[in-house]
């Protein structure tokens, strides 16, 4: 099985990176919501982007494994109903690790002492403004989760399979600010997986099955 518990591990440790990129090597890295663009970003790129960070949760289940997702409120003003990773802000004095511990025990109450992070994706920058740092976490399965009702609507699992088979690796196209722009999306059944969460996860792929 492609996705299967032990394999995954096994290259997670071999070829995630050991330490978060650096902020000018994150610049200059291709990943990002304008990744698909053969001319870049229409108008730029975001300037001073805002430094994030989101734990990919990969929950260790005997039989596969799978990624644990947030569905945002419906009230936030921002990407409100959207599929997320749990994450925000990076603080001051704050690692991309301690972001996205911090973010997902306030978010959906997953306690930081079952995630065993593993290693670090390649930045991912955002038309909203964030530079995104993904830290991949090994979820010890059993949790019981405690969702932030200001939030988060609803978390779910999704089989690492199914994410990391490169046919479910949709590439979509829509309107923003009179631009079309493409981006990647992994439907899952009435869930819509997109934008940066799916970009993060075809990172996730490419670095895992494709290195």
């Amino acid at each position: 099985m492609l996705a299967a518990t032990a394999s995954f591990e096994t290259r997670a440790a071999r070829h995630l990176r050991p330490e978060p990129p650096g902020i000018l090597d994150a610049l200059t890295d291709p990943n990002g919501d304008h990744a698909l663009e053969k001319a870049g970003w229409p108008g730029g790129p975001p300037l001073r982007p805002k430094p994030a960070a989101v734990l990919v949760p990969v929950v260790m289940h005997d039989e596969e494994a799978t990624i644990l997702f947030t569905e945002r409120a419906s009230h936030l003003r921002d990407h409100s109903g959207q599929i997320a990773l749990p994450g925000g802000k990076i603080d001051r004095d704050e690692t991309p690790r301690d972001t996205a511990l911090r973010e997902a025990e306030e978010e959906i109450g997953l306690d930081p002492r079952l995630v065993r992070p593993v290693g670090h994706l390649d930045s991912y920058l955002a038309s909203s403004g964030f530079i995104v740092f993904p830290v991949v976490g090994l979820v010890s399965p059993g949790f019981t989760l405690r969702l932030n009702a200001h939030e988060v609507e609803d978390a779910f699992e999704v089989p690492l399979s199914f994410l990391m088979d490169p046919a479910n690796h949709q590439i979509h196209a829509r309107e923003w600010k009179g631009d079309i722009r493409q981006y990647y999306a992994m439907p899952f059944g009435h869930r819509y997986i997109w934008g940066v969460t799916a970009g993060i996860l075809r990172n996730l792929y490419v670095r895992l099955y494709e290195s």
